[in-house]
This record gives C-alpha cells, sequence and structure tokens, in this order.
C-alpha cells in the first residue's frame, strides 16, 4: 500500500506506481468518487465538447412553459 501524506493546501502527491497504473501524467485530471466510505481513484476523461453541444442542442424541446410549470417544484 502507499502512503501520501495531506500538506498544509489540503493536497496530496499520487505516488508514482499509481501514476503508473492509472495512467496519468503531469497536466492530466483525475476523479475523485467516494463510495462506502472508500474513495476511488480513476484517470478523468476528456469532455468531448463537440459531442455535448450537439446533445445539448437536441433538448430544447424539454424547454416549454409548459415543461417550466410542470417541474418548477423538483
Amino acid at each position: 500500500m502507499d502512503v501520501s501524506k495531506l500538506t498544509a493546501k489540503n493536497q496530496v502527491t499520487i505516488p508514482a506506481d499509481v501514476r503508473q497504473q492509472l495512467g496519468v501524467k503531469s497536466g492530466d485530471h483525475v476523479a475523485f468518487e467516494v463510495e462506502d466510505g472508500k474513495v476511488i481513484v480513476r484517470k478523468a476523461r476528456a469532455i468531448d465538447w463537440a459531442w455535448t453541444a450537439t446533445v445539448g442542442s437536441t433538448l430544447s424541446e424539454w424547454s416549454s412553459d409548459a415543461d417550466e410549470e410542470a417541474f418548477r417544484d423538483l
């Protein structure tokens, strides 16, 4: 097991063998998920902004006044 110390700025260094296993390097993003009191660290995937914009443009069909009224209290 690898151990890393939390700094005064609440930062930690990801140990070299963990970085290697995750395939991350300087500048990459990592994601943290908490499940049942355990933290899962994984390499974050890049966001495909073109795909996101395309999908987002199709969601306008749910932005009518009737939809706003129906979902207002959620």
